[in-house]
């Protein structure tokens, strides 16, 4: 299968891209948004071709993943193709509605001919969807290996941009457990942490690492924190778990389901979750046990392998 996608969300991109299809992402000189092509610090393999938008159309994509509303004109200008009329098309919903909740609705809740496939049961029940056909594929992660060690008595977070996310990702939650336990924060734009919050002024904040570095960094750390407030699921969550890290995270969106009880702590308590964080610091053997627990159970539910499944079977029943 010849499957047109573009680059929107890496991690989510890394796991999708690992099945036995050809996979064709748009590339743009300036690599901007439109056109990303190839990752540049995730591992893809070479089933991945990157092709200027005037190629796309030749040969003919078999199926075609959406996830931005743009994506159908951008298909549309680019190929000439017309999502779910000319090629086949799912739309892949990876985002929490924003605004009021009666605005919820989504872009594509009044058409029934691109699916909408939810990345979780929390997305699929807080979108109005219409009468639009909609699934849901949970989330895939790969399996490094249970390489966690949690030699340093931190905490260890992978937050995108937390000071313009502030409130979205919990980083003033997060600044709250930091004055009791140093949080060292991994991402895009984290290096202006400290001066929005001396709370993190202690922390070690890395910018736009590697994967596998990333992976590494944060398998040092005691345990893994998670805030967020408003999110579908946050993947780096799943891979702080998959190596073998016990987690701490705020009981919103998806998280009380994708975390169990052994695997650390969900609760909307912050309180709680820092008197936890104190006691995992202190207890390197509840961590670990903890951990593997985390890391059980991820296996078990978010394995790459059921993720690739079920999107061959939703995508081979659209052709």
């Amino acid at each position: 299968m010849r499957i047109l996608l573009w680059h929107v969300h890496g991690s989510w991109t890394t796991a999708f891209v690992q099945g036995r299809h050809e996979y064709v992402v748009p590339v743009l000189p300036d690599r901007g948004p439109d056109g990303l092509g190839r990752a540049r610090t995730w591992d893809w393999p070479a089933s991945v071709v990157e092709l200027p938008p005037e190629q796309l159309a030749d040969p003919r994509p078999d199926v075609v993943v959406l996830q931005r509303p743009d994506d159908l004109k951008l298909l549309e200008d680019w190929t000439g193709l017309r999502a779910g009329v000319d090629v086949p098309a799912v739309y892949v919903e990876h985002n929490t509605p924003r605004g009021d909740v009666d605005e919820w609705r989504h872009p594509l809740a009044d058409q029934t001919r691109v699916p909408i496939a939810h990345v979780t049961h929390f997305n699929r029940a807080m979108w109005d969807t219409g009468r639009a056909p909609v699934h849901v594929v949970e989330h895939g992660v790969l399996d490094p290996g249970p390489i966690w060690t949690g030699e340093l008595p931190r905490l260890s977070m992978s937050v995108n941009e937390p000071v313009r996310r502030w409130r979205v990702a919990g980083m003033d939650l997060a600044a709250r457990l930091a004055e009791q336990v140093p949080v060292d924060v991994y991402g895009m734009g984290v290096e202006g942490l400290a001066a929005r919050d001396a709370a993190f002024a202690d922390g070690r904040h890395e910018d736009d690492l590697p994967q596998h570095q990333l992976h590494q960094r944060m398998a040092q750390h005691r345990a893994y924190l998670h805030t967020y407030r408003w999110t579908s699921l946050g993947l780096s969550l799943l891979e702080a778990m998959v190596l073998g890290s016990p987690v701490l995270a705020l009981a919103a969106t998806e998280a009380p389901t994708a975390v169990p009880p052994e695997a650390g702590l969900v609760t909307a308590d912050v309180d709680l979750l820092a008197a936890t964080a104190r006691r995992l610091v202190n207890d390197p053997a509840e961590a670990a046990e903890r951990g593997r627990a985390a890391r059980d159970h991820v296996l078990a539910h978010y394995g790459v392998q059921r993720f690739l499944t079920d999107w061959d079977d939703l995508l081979e029943g659209m052709l």
